[in-house]
C-alpha cells in the first residue's frame, strides 16, 4: 500500500511496523524483504502509550501528530479473514481515502473518544509483565513465571501481555494456547481498546 500511494505522489504517507516481540532475530526475519520502517518495543511502551490491547492494531497519525483514526484492529491481508469475519480490503480502502482525501472516516470527537485509559488492573498487569521479563532475563525464572502469571490474572483479555508471554514461556503463539485464549476472549465479548473492524 505504502508502495502504492507514493506511486501515486502521496510520498508523505509512512508505514511504520512496531514489534511487541523481545526475539530480535525472529523480527530480522520477518522484516527481510520489508520496505519501511519496523522498530522494535520490547518493553511494550508503545502499547500502554496509546492504550492498545490487542494485535494487530492500526492508528492513523496525521502529519500535525495528531490522531485520525485510533486503535484499529486492521490487516494487511484477508488471511485471517475467515477467523477474524475482518475484510482487509475494506480497511485497505478506508487508508486510501484518508491519505487521498484526507477523511479517516471518523471525526476527531469520535477518535479523541473511542480509546479509554487502561484501567489499574491493566496498567498493573504491564508492570508484572516488564518484571517478569526482567526476572526472566536475569535468570530467575519462578519469579517470572510468579509475575507473568499475575499479568495474566490481573489483564486475562490483553493480548498484548498474554500473546506475548507466550514464547516467552516456551509456548507456541500460534498453537492451542494461542486458541484458548481467542476462545476466551470471544467468550468475554471481545474486550478492544479501540474500534473493532472498524
Amino acid at each position: 500500500m505504502q508502495d502504492e500511494l507514493h506511486a501515486a505522489g502521496h510520498l508523505e504517507f509512512q508505514v511504520l511496523a512496531v514489534a511487541i516481540d523481545n526475539n530480535v532475530e525472529a523480527i530480522r526475519g520477518f522484516a527481510e524483504n520489508i520496505t519501511f520502517p519496523v522498530l522494535i518495543d520490547a518493553d511494550h511502551l508503545l502499547t500502554e502509550l496509546y492504550a492498545i490491547s490487542n494485535v494487530p492494531t492500526v492508528l492513523l497519525i496525521d502529519e500535525d501528530d495528531r490522531i485520525a483514526m485510533p486503535n484499529w484492529s486492521a490487516y494487511g491481508t484477508d488471511t485471517f479473514s475467515e477467523f477474524t469475519g475482518v475484510s482487509a480490503d475494506r480497511q485497505h480502502d478506508r487508508i486510501r481515502r484518508w491519505v487521498r482525501e484526507g477523511d479517516a472516516g471518523i471525526s476527531s470527537e469520535d477518535a479523541r473518544a473511542a480509546v479509554g485509559d487502561l484501567t489499574p488492573e491493566e496498567e498493573a498487569a504491564r508492570l508484572h509483565f516488564r518484571l517478569a521479563v526482567a526476572l526472566q532475563q536475569r535468570g530467575d525464572a519462578d519469579g517470572a513465571d510468579r509475575h507473568f502469571d499475575q499479568a495474566a490474572a490481573l489483564a486475562p483479555q490483553d493480548w498484548t501481555i498474554r500473546r506475548a508471554m507466550m514464547p516467552l514461556r516456551g509456548e507456541d503463539p500460534f498453537g492451542q494456547g494461542f486458541l484458548d485464549i481467542y476462545q476466551d476472549w470471544r467468550a468475554n465479548g471481545s474486550p478492544y481498546h479501540g474500534l473493532m473492524g472498524y
